[in-house]
C-alpha cells in the first residue's frame, strides 16, 4: 500500500518543515518579545505601533502574507534577502512571512505572561533606581516567560502546521510534497495518512515536552 513512498523524499520534505519551524520560531520569539516590550512600554508612539501591528497582522490571512513576501517583495521589488536560487529565495521569504505573522501571537502570549507579574515588583525595581529596560529585562520578562510557556507552546504547534502555507510559493516542505504525490499517485488515503502522521510526530512530542517544562518552571504565587 505504501510502496509508492520509495519514489519520494518524505524525510527530506519534513526536514524542510522542521527548518522552517525552527528558524521562524526563533525570529518570531525575538520580534514578538520586542513587540511585547513596546506594548507595555512608557512611550505612547511605541505602544501605538505595537498595538497596531498586532491587531492588523493577526487579522490578515497567512496565505496573503506569504504570497506578498514572494510576489511583492521578491518579484515586484526585487528583494531576495541575499539568497540565490529559486528554492533558497522562497525558503527565506517563507521564513520572513511566518515570522511577521507568528510574532503577533508571540507578542500577545508574552504580554499575557507580563500581566501575571505583580505590579509591586516593577514598582520596587523602579524605586531602587532601575530603568524601564532593566526592570523589564531583569525582573519582569524572566517571570513572564515562565508563565507564558503554555501559550507559547500552542503558538509553536500552530506555527508547525502553518508551515504548510509555504507550499504556495514553491517551498518543498511536507505539504508541497503531498500535492506532488496526489498529482502522481492514486493512493489519496495513504498519502494523507503519511503526511498527517508526520505532523503528529512533530507536534505531539512538542506539546508533551513543553507542557512538562511549563509545569516545572511555573512561578508559584
Amino acid at each position: 500500500m505504501f510502496d509508492f513512498l520509495d519514489k519520494y523524499d518524505v524525510l527530506g520534505a519534513f526536514w524542510t518543515t522542521v527548518q522552517l519551524t525552527l528558524l521562524s520560531a526563533v525570529g518570531s520569539l525575538v520580534w514578538g518579545t520586542l513587540l511585547a516590550a513596546m506594548r507595555v512600554g512608557p512611550v505612547p508612539l511605541m505602544r501605538g505601533f505595537g498595538a497596531a501591528y498586532v491587531n492588523i497582522v493577526r487579522n490578515i490571512p497567512l496565505t496573503v502574507i506569504i504570497l506578498f513576501s514572494s510576489l511583492g517583495l521578491n518579484q515586484t521589488l526585487g528583494i531576495s534577502l541575499g539568497a540565490h536560487g529559486f528554492d533558497t529565495i522562497n525558503f527565506r521569504l517563507a521564513v520572513l512571512g511566518l515570522v511577521v505573522y507568528t510574532s503577533a501571537f508571540v507578542c500577545e502570549a508574552i504580554r499575557s505572561g507580563i500581566n501575571t507579574v505583580p505590579v509591586g515588583q516593577a514598582e520596587a525595581a523602579r524605586a531602587i533606581g532601575l530603568s524601564f529596560t532593566q526592570v523589564l529585562g531583569l525582573v519582569v520578562l524572566p517571570q513572564a516567560f515562565r508563565a507564558a510557556v503554555g501559550p507559547l507552546t500552542n503558538v509553536l504547534i500552530a506555527l508547525t502546521k502553518n508551515t504548510t502555507v509555504a507550499a504556495a510559493i514553491g517551498v518543498a516542505e511536507a505539504a508541497f510534497l503531498m500535492k506532488k504525490m496526489i498529482e502522481n499517485e492514486a493512493q489519496l488515503l495513504a498519502i494523507s495518512a503519511v503526511i498527517a502522521f508526520g505532523f503528529v510526530c512533530l507536534t505531539l512530542p512538542t506539546g508533551v515536552i513543553l507542557g512538562w517544562v511549563g509545569k516545572k518552571v511555573a512561578v508559584k504565587r
